[in-house]
């Protein structure tokens, strides 16, 4: 195989439009070990990504030894990206994992038994519940646990406490994908497929460096491209990314001014007449008010806002108008930034103008950042109520209630769920006193986090974290539960364009670690939470229980996993919900009939007003009659909240590199993606550094109004103006001290030491792309940053 960490997406295995995409079987195996050394295989998805690509476990003596791609699975054909290859066993086979349960006791951490660990945990859940009662607790998990997990948690949340507070760090990366199709569409769900690569005669990447965030998807459309009839691509990124590098238009956007360029391109198709006035008057409502939104949005206006060229605002614009199939894809660029929800239904609007949704090819995919973030969403641990319902339809918390059988008044739905941010913020305040965190490590990766480490450092907040390794929340917390990873447990999960797969056990977890759902399950029933019945609320003996529960819950809502099972899903490839009766293989596209479940009485919400994030009434939408007919919706543009001044002139924003996943809990642990993208490093443009006279590698300081990194700087092909970080990395691995320790130490290097506490007005995702920084150069540097040389980040001046 060639080598994967410089060639990161493998072999070419071009093919034309309509063909399907050839088979290439992508493994990694234990040094010295061949596929004839495998003692057996074991099926499951890789979850080092959004894209959920299929996989087999390799297993010799009772341990996890490799893995190989399932050249069956729809996703990906047997292909694996350098994460998956390099840190998936190897991710979690560790000398650091977490094998026993830890308490604090004289501000120390220290070992202790699963009965003492859960005592203390309920003791001071009850007393709690007891003094302050449900809003006192709040639970703050993950987008990669298993679906089972996340409807226990869902249950447990709003059926056994009855709190609001419950939210994901699915927040931070896909809560305005589900905004924005909500607002949209009226429920949550990915509209188009991966397979609509194959089709499709043109691409848009709107915010989203799919060559590092998903590297298996990239090498689909580098195929394409590499075939007889490539598609046109056009991407939207402040950075040269390697989209950037093989697209037709490249729109260099400045950070913030995404809607502005999306209402100059809503503005083209119209005023050349490229939109479906069939599809339109059939199918849509809004038409009048955004053709007036969007009137004075010409070429040359959003030209002078974003930065680009009102010529190259023309030729995108005519791509996406003249194509007869395109694939639109949006991600943390739109996702993060200023206008977050408002700028991604622009997508949306572009795909309903011309009627290009539900066929081969004409797609539409608001990205997943996180490998289960669609579970999150689906089960209700984020804060949604399950099954894609709505919080302010009382027939759907009856629903849910006798499906539970528990009394309605419990499930918290007064109020819309607490977001991310607020729950951190009512624990700043003190009213959160019970945080329970499972798989994430806000420490690193929530903004500004000079204040977050004083959030979760109060001593009145008590705080569980589950997890595999003690990162840096863990460090800080008064309880911590080792939890089973990837391999040691069974459970399904769904990737970003709605396919299930199944992920099963290929050996036991270290010491004591039990797998999340055990935990939920036990948490449960030390609490005591009933039925109206007086009989346990989860009775569930193992996660094949909880999804046959799941699917019950899901049944004739947009998410139907009626038709599934564990059996279906072993053997084959993953399966695209909805999979019911009438879709008994899944549904490979949403929405082919151009009927939306928009219905008032079926619908997820009632929408929001873009700009102040205002809900609609119930009467208001019912009022407007929508009949199954989509939203075409937009707002007025406005700047970022902060934008570059005399004291901070640069802008700042961060974002990934393709061999590290969010905080490198598990990356960072593989050697091979470790030597890849060992440290942290700062990009700055070659007309940015010339002017504060910086040359690569020299250590800079980047300051912002809340705090500032230390790091080497690359000199790269980000556009003047902007500053670019990685934002994998945190304290846990550095050398000085503990992870508490170098956190305080004046040498940061955390990214999300910058950010600032903003967030957006519907989707409530924080705004990691817009800030306001300066750069001063400290001293000379030793030699090139530690920044990759194969995506984005390579030199300025250099090709791979």
């Amino acid at each position: 195989m060639v080598d994967r960490i410089r060639d990161i997406w493998g072999s070419r295995t071009p093919f034309a439009r309509q063909a399907e995409w050839p088979s290439r079987v992508d493994y990694a195996l234990q040094e010295g070990l061949t596929e004839g050394d495998v003692d057996h295989w074991v099926q499951s998805a890789c979850v080092l990504c959004s894209n959920g690509c299929g996989c087999d476990i390799a297993v010799k003596n009772g341990v996890m030894v490799g893995i190989r791609g399932r050249a069956e699975d729809r996703i990906n054909k047997g292909r694996l990206g350098p994460k998956g290859l390099f840190a998936s066993w190897q991710g979690v086979s560790n000398k650091d994992r977490l094998t026993q349960p830890l308490i604090r006791e004289g501000g120390e951490l220290v070992a202790t038994d699963w009965d003492t660990a859960m005592n203390r945990i309920v003791e001071r859940s009850k007393q709690l519940l007891k003094e302050k009662g449900p809003l006192s607790h709040g639970f703050y998990t993950s987008g990669q646990l298993f679906l089972e997990e996340y409807y226990a948690l869902g249950v447990i949340g709003k059926a056994g406490v009855g709190t609001p507070h419950m939210d994901g760090n699915t927040r931070l990366c896909t809560a305005t994908a589900a905004s924005a199709l909500k607002e949209t569409f009226g429920a949550d769900g990915q509209p188009g497929a991966y397979e609509d690569i194959d089709n499709c005669d043109g691409i848009f990447l709107y915010g989203h460096n799919m060559p590092e965030t998903q590297t298996v998807l990239w090498a689909r459309i580098l195929d394409r491209l590499s075939g007889p009839t490539p598609p046109k691509l056009v991407c939207v990124d402040p950075r040269n990314t390697e989209a950037a590098r093989f697209a037709d238009v490249h729109l260099a956007v400045r950070p913030g001014t995404n809607l502005a360029l999306m209402h100059a391109l809503v503005r083209e198709v119209l005023e050349n007449g490229w939109e479906d006035a069939a599809y339109i008057q059939n199918h849509t409502l809004g038409y009048d008010e955004l053709k007036s939104a969007v009137e004075e949005w010409t070429p040359e206006a959003a030209a002078e806002v974003c930065g680009v060229s009102a010529h190259d605002i023309r030729k995108a614009a005519r791509i996406f108008g003249t194509s007869d199939r395109v694939l639109s894809t949006v991600l943390q660029g739109f996702y993060q930034s200023s206008q977050a929800t408002a700028s991604s239904c622009q997508v949306n609007n572009l795909h309903l103008l011309r009627g290009m949704l539900g066929r081969p090819g004409a797609g539409l995919l608001q990205m997943n950042g996180q490998p289960t973030a669609q579970n999150n969403r689906e089960c209700g641990a984020d804060g949604d109520l399950p099954g894609f319902r709505n919080w302010h339809n009382p027939k759907h918390v009856e629903e849910l209630a006798s499906l539970w059988n528990v009394n309605p008044a419990i499930i918290p739905h007064w109020a819309p769920p607490t977001h991310a941010m607020q729950i951190f913020r009512y624990a700043e305040q003190g009213s959160i006193n019970f945080l329970w965190v499972s798989a994430t490590n806000p420490a690193v990766s929530l903004p500004e986090l000079p204040r977050i480490r004083e959030i979760l450092a109060k001593p009145e907040l008590f705080l569980v974290v589950q997890d595999l390794y003690l990162t840096e929340t863990a460090s800080m917390a008064d309880v911590v539960l080792p939890a089973a990873a990837w391999g040691e447990k069974t459970g399904t999960f769904t990737n970003a364009s709605r396919v299930v797969h199944i992920s099963d056990k290929a050996v036991d977890p270290p010491g004591d670690a039990r797998s999340d759902l055990d935990i939920f399950l036990d948490y449960s029933n030390r609490m005591g939470f009933t039925t109206l019945d007086g009989t346990p609320l989860l009775t569930w003996e193992g996660p094949e229980d909880a999804f046959e529960a799941w699917k019950e819950c899901s049944r004739g809502r947009p998410c139907d996993y009626t038709g599934l099972s564990y059996a279906k899903l072993r053997g084959g490839s993953g399966i695209p919900w909805p999979c019911n009766e009438q879709n008994p293989e899944g549904t490979t596209r949403l929405y082919t009939d151009g009927v939306f479940p928009s219905d008032p009485d079926y619908c997820e919400n009632y929408g929001h007003d873009l700009l102040t994030g205002a809900e609609v009434e119930p009467e208001a939408y019912r009022a407007k009659m929508p009949k199954g007919r989509a939203w075409l919706k937009t707002t007025s543009y406005h700047p970022p909240h902060e934008e570059p001044d005399d004291a901070y002139p640069l802008r700042y924003t961060t974002g990934r590199t393709a061999y590290h996943f969010h905080t490198r809990t598990k990356t960072g642990r593989s050697r091979t993606l470790n030597a890849a993208a060992p440290r942290m490093w700062v990009e700055l443009s070659v007309e940015d550094a010339s002017a504060l006279g910086i040359t690569e590698g020299d250590i800079v300081r980047v300051s912002s109004r809340r705090g500032l990194i230390e790091a080497p700087a690359r000199v790269s092909g980000v556009r003047p103006g902007t500053v670019f970080a990685p934002f994998h990395y945190g304290y846990w691995d550095s050398t000085p001290s503990s992870p508490r320790d170098s956190a305080n130490d004046s040498r940061k290097t955390a990214a999300n030491e910058l950010t600032i506490t903003e967030w957006d007005p519907v989707s409530k995702q924080p705004l990691y792309k817009n800030a306001a920084v300066k750069v001063e150069k400290i001293r000379d540097g030793d030699g090139p940053a530690p920044a990759p040389n194969t995506t984005a980040s390579r030199q300025a001046g250099q090709q791979q």
